[in-house]
């Protein structure tokens, strides 16, 4: 006697459908596997249970399977449809080419160019960007000339080192033939006879003043 056929429906039962679910995952990802092996296919298998359970399988990395799987829909979708393609570019290159002529605009009226037609609210933002941007330039170029005095004074602190130690080498001896012998050679500079060498003048860097302009009190005949 055969097997009585199956109708193909929701099992009410909790316990018969578990089961049931349970035996026929597994007779399903068995199908998987032996597609894979015996035609040489890339499979990719997802199964949610009714609980929220995920039982996967992938016959090589299921994320790869997902990304080809995703390259193919679109290659299909542009070339069923290659008019809403076209369309999509056109709108974006409008939305760019707009994009391009506002800050265009925005570059001319920095310029000081174009400003007809503008606020007097406008103006003034526009004055107060100018100044923030003129500020950041100052304060960079500040910052430039502090480091490049930073440096110099590190180097002239270095020969000034260099120099002590050579004068000590040099004219180390402290017996009055030699005192007398060298009473008129020239000192490495920041040094003096009879004393410890002075310290090196430090470079830095100072805000320019404002002169400042007085009017005379007698008027010209």
């Amino acid at each position: 006697m055969g097997r009585g056929k199956i109708m193909i429906e929701r099992i009410d039962n909790s316990t018969s459908r578990q089961v049931t679910f349970s035996k026929r995952r597994k007779g399903l990802i068995k199908k998987a596997k032996e597609l894979a092996i015996l035609c040489d296919a890339q499979v990719g298998l997802l199964i949610f249970s009714s609980t929220g359970k995920l039982y996967e399988y992938a016959s090589t990395s299921m994320k790869s399977i997902i990304e080809r799987y995703n390259a193919c829909k679109e290659e299909q979708h542009h070339q069923i449809n290659p008019e809403a393609e076209v369309k999509f570019w056109k709108r974006e290159a409008e939305i760019l080419r707009q994009q391009l002529q506002i800050l265009q605009e925005n570059h001319r009226q920095m310029m000081g160019e174009q400003l007809y037609g503008l606020s007097v609210r406008s103006l003034q933002d526009l004055e107060n960007q100018l100044e923030m941007s003129l500020q950041g330039v100052r304060m960079k170029k500040e910052q430039i000339l502090k480091d490049e005095i930073q440096e110099l004074n590190r180097k002239g602190n270095l020969i000034f080192q260099e120099n002590v130690e050579l004068y000590k080498k040099v004219y180390g001896t402290t017996d009055s033939a030699t005192t007398s012998r060298n009473a008129f050679v020239p000192l490495p500079f920041g040094m003096h006879a009879g004393g410890p060498p002075q310290e090196l003048v430090q470079l830095q860097l100072c805000q320019p003043e404002q002169e400042a302009y007085e009017t005379s009190d007698t008027a010209t005949k």
